[in-house]
């Protein structure tokens, strides 16, 4: 077999991730950041606690320090290794501190996944006022294009990747914050993409639909498994490792684009 068709066990090795949003260990981010180590790279994880804390999920019981040990275990380059920060990605100065922050701890930056939301204190349309939309909008959408544009600024090949929630494709009832804001992102993905293409870097956005991150109650666990192919919730490695394929090289040739992972999730 020719050596330009065999698959690298460890497709990002000497790379760093910056992944945000990693702060319980049933999350998405945990997920992204483990696939991130066992590919072979180095992760700086994002956390913020006082969100989970405020939520009815509330936050991880190990807090931090578990998160980061289940990510150092999953390291499989030797020389990759772990570093985490805390941080409030609403304040209109986090995102470029928190890329900063990731450069001086490794030296480069390679990957971005902005993987932060905002989810908590919603509502329908008449519950709105600009409180709620604006405090979403900071994290989930301003959040994320800042830390884009601190990316962009290091001059420097790379992957962004954004999450959204599927807005697009059907109602989110009582959510208008969340859907407005997270909308937002899949809306702008192209345009960042064509802006960023002739510096080397993709810009992809990727859906994970239904996950089980802890948040449901048992009566919409049923619900909501009732309405997948095969009876049950995606999981958060589902995701995961899509977006970890769209680090590597194999996904050079995909940008601009916003991608469904949903296991046949229907809406009707």
């Amino acid at each position: 077999m020719s050596d330009d068709l065999r698959r690298d066990p460890l497709p990002l090795r000497g790379r760093v991730a910056l992944v945000t949003g990693a702060s319980r260990r049933v999350g998405i981010g945990y997920a992204i950041a483990r696939r991130f180590a066992a590919y072979g790279a180095s992760v700086f994880v994002h956390h913020y606690r006082p969100h989970d804390a405020d939520q009815p999920w509330g936050a991880d019981p190990g807090g931090a320090a578990a998160v980061v040990s289940g990510v150092t275990e999953a390291l499989a380059a030797p020389d990759a290794s772990v570093r985490q920060m805390s941080l409030d990605l609403a304040e209109p100065d986090g995102p470029e501190a928190l890329v900063s922050a990731a450069v001086k701890a490794f030296g480069r930056l390679d990957v971005l996944v902005c993987n932060q939301a905002r989810s908590g204190g919603d509502g329908p349309l008449s519950a709105m006022d600009a409180d709620k939309l604006d405090g979403h909008w900071a994290v989930n959408a301003r959040a994320s294009i800042l830390l884009a544009k601190a990316f962009a600024a290091l001059g420097r090949p790379g992957r962004v990747i954004f999450l959204t929630s599927g807005q697009d494709l059907g109602p989110m009832r009582d959510e208008v914050a969340y859907a407005a804001s997270k909308g937002a992102i899949a809306a702008i993905t192209a345009t960042l993409a064509d802006e960023l293409a002739d510096a080397g870097i993709s810009v992809n956005t990727v859906n994970p639909g239904p996950v089980d991150t802890g948040y449901a109650p048992p009566d919409r666990l049923k619900a909501v498994a009732s309405r997948f192919p095969g009876g049950e919730w995606g999981m958060p490695d589902d995701p995961a490792r899509l977006i970890a394929w769209l680090a590597t090289d194999e996904a050079r040739w995909v940008t601009g684009q916003v991608i469904n992972t949903e296991g046949g999730f229907r809406r009707w």
